[in-house]
């Protein structure tokens, strides 16, 4: 087989193909919680545990592993993160019971948590930062791609076949991600942490970076970031299919109306964030976003208002994460990327499983409305911090990390 290592666009698209793989399992679980909550009898609180028990085995996962891939490099990593989560996909066939589903989405998440920070910093090491907007909005465009494609024909294998097929779907696309992985990544191991990692050293890395108040406010970006994706989205395709009435057929094609509105944002969101800058883009789409999720509740009657809005949630979505990601991979020097995506991604994920769980408990006694209202302040948060907190490289400093400690 020809060496196939170094070509950038090869780069991008086994990137966004793990990518793809890994999104479009997490988020298909969403809109096929009513096909799981009928086939095992689970209520909104169960529904709430299964979704944070693999948010947070992903936080605890990326937080191990990001120091880990500083160590070994990003790409041995990564092969191991999307070996791992197809195995944990196949897995999802046996679970017949709420706990066996459970484990398997806890080694799902464990897959996960290797993947998300890994990913973000090898596009950090592999990329200059005037071009890591660009490259990151395209690997992001594999999650909008999952919701055009993959989560649609996911719920309706759920609902055809049972919750399980959509699961076996994504493993066969995220076996083919860890081959290409293999075969196309180039190890970027110039700047490897040299000395050896002990879990005592990883707490004191890990001590060390957050006595920088840029650093804790990165990591707050994050957690409030998926807070608010927990709180709205959590329970959407529930109160849309019970209180507004939108079947099942409409969920998945609700979800392919919002990725090809993040299909377009991300990209072009990113490659503008070369230019203009990160953070402007990101405050105004979480101003946008926050606006969006407020209103859900008092505008939503039916299906065309649902995708409406659900539309211009997922452009605001699409715009934010893409330039976020590129100033958080400025914010350290490269043999400390891996330690701050793991941790950012670890608090992330804890941030999803608190807003999932708080939503299930609400949901029930409150509404779909308060949901949505603390979902609104949490993204409100973000924007704050992202102004006031983080700093603005300069675009044009091909590694403006290095002189950081």
């Amino acid at each position: 087989m020809p060496d196939l290592k170094g070509h950038t666009y090869l780069i991008l698209f086994a990137l966004w193909l793990m990518m793809f793989s890994a999104s479009s399992q997490v988020v298909i679980v969403i809109p096929i919680l009513p096909e799981i909550s009928q086939t095992l009898g689970i209520n909104e609180l169960w529904q709430g545990v299964l979704l944070g028990s693999y948010a947070f085995a992903l936080g605890v996962s990326a937080v191990v592993t990001g120091p880990i891939s500083d160590r070994v490099g990003r790409r041995r990593i990564l092969i191991f993160g999307a070996t791992l989560m197809s195995i944990a996909l196949v897995l999802h066939t046996v679970a017949a019971s709420f706990t066996l589903l459970l484990i398997m989405r806890t080694l799902a998440g464990i897959g996960g948590g290797i993947l998300s920070g890994g990913s973000v910093a090898y596009i950090g090491d592999y990329f200059p930062y005037d071009r890591r907007g660009w490259a990151n909005g395209w690997v992001m465009s594999g999650t909008a791609f999952g919701q055009i494609a993959g989560v649609p024909l996911g719920k309706v294998l759920a609902t055809a076949y049972g919750y399980r097929w959509p699961f076996v779907m994504f493993a066969v696309t995220m076996g083919i991600a860890a081959i290409l992985i293999w075969y196309v990544l180039p190890a970027v191991n110039a700047h490897l942490d040299p000395k050896r990692l002990t879990v005592r050293r990883m707490v004191k890395k890990y001590a060390r970076l957050v006595r920088r108040s840029e650093i804790v406010a990165a990591v707050a970006t994050y957690f409030l970031m998926f807070l608010g994706i927990g709180l709205f989205a959590s329970f959407l395709p529930t109160w849309l299919e019970v209180e507004i009435g939108i079947s099942g057929f409409e969920i998945a094609l609700l979800f392919a109306v919002g990725g090809l509105a993040n299909i377009v944002a991300a990209p072009v969101a990113g490659h503008v964030s070369d230019t203009l800058g990160r953070k402007p883009l990101v405050v105004a789409s979480c101003l946008g976003l926050s606006a969006a999720i407020l209103v859900a509740p008092y505008l939503i009657d039916g299906f065309a208002m649902a995708a409406f809005l659900f539309f211009l949630a997922m452009i605001a979505v699409g715009i934010r994460i893409s330039p976020l990601q590129a100033l958080l991979t400025a914010l350290v020097v490269d043999a400390r990327r891996g330690l701050l995506m793991g941790l950012a991604v670890g608090f992330g994920q804890v941030g999803f499983g608190v807003g999932s769980f708080i939503a299930g408990l609400t949901y029930g006694p409150y509404g779909y409305a308060s949901n949505t209202i603390m979902g609104a302040i949490s993204v409100l948060l973000m924007a704050a911090i992202v102004q006031w907190g983080l700093p603005e490289p300069d675009l044009h400093a091909p590694h403006p990390a290095t002189s950081k400690s």
